[in-house]
């Protein structure tokens, strides 16, 4: 194992039924100009066209295997067992790579790591209804590090991971639906730190996802906090309730206005705060 020029770099895609997007996702990984990376994708199963376009894409792919399984933390743990890289990325069906050089940059800056950093992340570009680019999500360590622990505040998909990562800590708990990857992250971030890599767009994300609506987005906040227990950090933060009251104003909201009128309420309450539309551009 090597953590210095040339990093091995596997690249993990979790997916059900996900026909409509995995082949741009596909594509993303296997036309970055990054040669020295591993692709792995596991299927949970799908009947959609999914494994048709799997078996066309074989060439392409290090290692795949479409079976029944319990979601997508049991699927990337699947992933992690088959994974040869320093570094392990994680992807959606419907993310993609956002440019050909992502990989290629990011492994000049994994090389040039003090060894005690496990988690690495740059920004990402929410993609909205028709592939609208929406806005950038992500910040500098320094300004969410104590966010970190109320909320989850790095964007997960196409964060690197080292392989310490896991050596150290094991891999994902199952037991969570959606902040499984939060609760991992947690282990290693509440005594150390990320390195965020400014100007370095990675991933293209579409919203509309397994996190999108109000009832997720309750769950996952859930789950976040039920991570925090887990690691012993105590009351729940501001942020965290702030968080929770939003999510059943939206759905008090929705059940009042409607679905277009609150995602037009929603926007000018944005709109208010300096924030750019969201609501309005993930119909």
């Amino acid at each position: 194992m090597h953590f210095d020029q040339n990093p091995l770099i596997t690249i993990i895609i979790a997916v059900f039924n996900g026909a409509k997007t995995l082949q741009q996702c596909i594509d993303s990984v296997a036309e970055q100009t990054y040669l020295n990376k591993q692709l792995i994708i596991i299927d949970g199963g799908s009947n959609d066209g999914t494994i048709e376009l799997l078996k066309a894409n074989d060439h392409r792919i290090g290692y795949w295997i479409s079976e029944p399984d319990k979601g997508i933390y049991n699927a990337w743990n699947k992933g992690l067992l088959k994974a040869e890289g320093d570094w392990i990325c994680f992807l959606g069906a419907d993310d993609y790579f956002w440019d050909h050089n992502v990989l290629e940059k990011m492994s000049l800056q994994l090389e040039k790591l003090p060894i005690d950093i496990n988690v690495v992340y740059g920004q990402i570009m929410l993609i909205g209804s028709n592939d609208e680019e929406l806005y950038l999500s992500g910040e500098s360590w320094d300004k969410v590090k104590q966010r970190f622990k109320q909320l989850m505040s790095i964007p997960h998909p196409g964060t690197m991971h080292s392989r310490r990562l896991f050596e150290k800590h094991g891999g994902f708990d199952e037991s969570f639906q959606i902040a499984g990857d939060y609760e991992l992250l947690l282990r290693e971030l509440k005594i150390s730190d990320a390195e965020f890599i400014p100007n370095l767009i990675t991933v293209g994300m579409l919203q509309g996802g397994i996190s999108s609506s109000f009832q997720n987005a309750l769950v996952q906040l859930q789950e976040v906090r039920r991570a925090q227990l887990k690691h012993n950090l105590g009351l729940p933060s501001i942020r965290w309730i702030m968080a929770i009251f939003r999510v059943y104003i939206r759905m008090i909201l929705w059940q009042v206005l409607g679905e277009k009128n609150t995602r037009r309420f929603l926007d000018f309450g944005r709109s208010i705060m300096g924030l750019p539309p969201h609501w309005t551009r993930t119909e």
